[in-house]
């Protein structure tokens, strides 16, 4: 950086730098024209601007951002930490159940998975802390690699956006196996995060105009793992297809949101689809409730019966 020389001559008369009073300067801002020292100017592509100038210029300049208002960024964080809890989980309830294949063996991962009666019970954790779980090496495999491929959706919404979209369709995982599946049912795993992420990218791409070929490749890899879902035993269809409907909605306020309302209306899907949630959550609870009895929640025996 290069200053501009302090005339020579007397120095009488001459104003002082505001922002060193005791600094006579003969120098001027080209900007705001104040008067300034050479210590406080900075060479600009006209002449030289204050130090004031230059920073009140830097924070006008519109940084570049995505259809969901995103400052574009050049790699994901909540992605890596999100598979690194996923794998901290999995190590921990091996090492409790001493057993790499057969890790829902553990207390903790009983403690933590999905069990209908239980979370109407009052132990609501479950619906969140089951989506960190994983039935042996290939299943978390499986979904930590699913989550590093869908990275980009990260870099599209923000991590704001990108974490609300990951937790809620969690949530619409949990709430579709709650509300659907057979109360004996256990589930557990990333895989309704995971669908969310996938309604969220085929919303995305639709949004963004991509290529018909583009498309129809997302299109052809959520139906190949719906198939999937359905073919193969022991896998929760509801839990992916509950995942898959939420993150599409919630992807959907976020990149189809006018620029001008962007913030309201992304406020406003999320706030919409948490009471939704919720509601549907409390709604159900009773009905679980009258359908069982457990003689012993914490080892997860329950009995099961209609009263009409």
């Amino acid at each position: 950086m290069t200053t501009p020389p302090e005339p020579t001559g007397t120095q009488a008369g001459l104003p002082a730098c505001v922002r060193h009073p005791g600094r006579q300067t003969g120098l001027r801002c080209t900007r705001c024209d104040r008067p300034a020292c050479p210590e406080c100017l900075v060479e600009a592509s006209v002449g030289f601007q204050c130090v004031d100038c230059v920073r009140q210029a830097r924070s006008e300049v519109r940084r570049a951002t995505t259809v969901a208002g995103a400052e574009l960024a050049d790699k994901p964080v909540l992605v890596p930490v999100f598979i690194g809890v996923n794998v901290a989980m999995f190590v921990i309830t091996v090492a409790l159940a001493r057993d790499l294949f057969n890790n829902q063996q553990s207390e903790l991962f009983a403690a933590l998975l999905h069990y209908a009666p239980s979370i109407a019970e009052g132990e609501w954790w479950r619906i969140v802390t089951s989506g960190f779980l994983h039935f042996g090496p290939v299943h978390v495999l499986v979904n930590c690699v699913a989550l590093w491929f869908l990275r980009d959706l990260e870099l599209l919404l923000g991590r704001l956006r990108f974490a609300l979209v990951y937790f809620l369709s969690m949530l619409g995982g949990s709430l579709a196996v709650y509300l659907f599946a057979a109360l004996g049912t256990r589930t557990a795993g990333a895989s309704g995060a995971v669908y969310g992420m996938l309604g969220g990218l085929l919303v995305a791409v639709i949004r963004l105009k991509r290529d018909k070929h583009v498309l129809m490749s997302v299109l052809g890899i959520i139906a190949l793992n719906i198939a999937f879902s359905i073919t193969v035993p022991g896998i929760s269809l509801l839990g992916h297809l509950g995942g898959l409907f939420v993150g599409a909605v919630v992807t959907a306020g976020m990149v189809y949101a006018p620029p001008a309302k962007r913030k309201p209306v992304q406020i406003g899907t999320v706030a919409a689809v948490i009471v939704v949630v919720a509601a549907l959550f409390v709604v159900r609870t009773p009905q679980v409730n009258d359908q069982v009895f457990c003689t012993n929640p914490t080892t997860l025996e329950c009995y099961y019966a209609t009263r009409l």
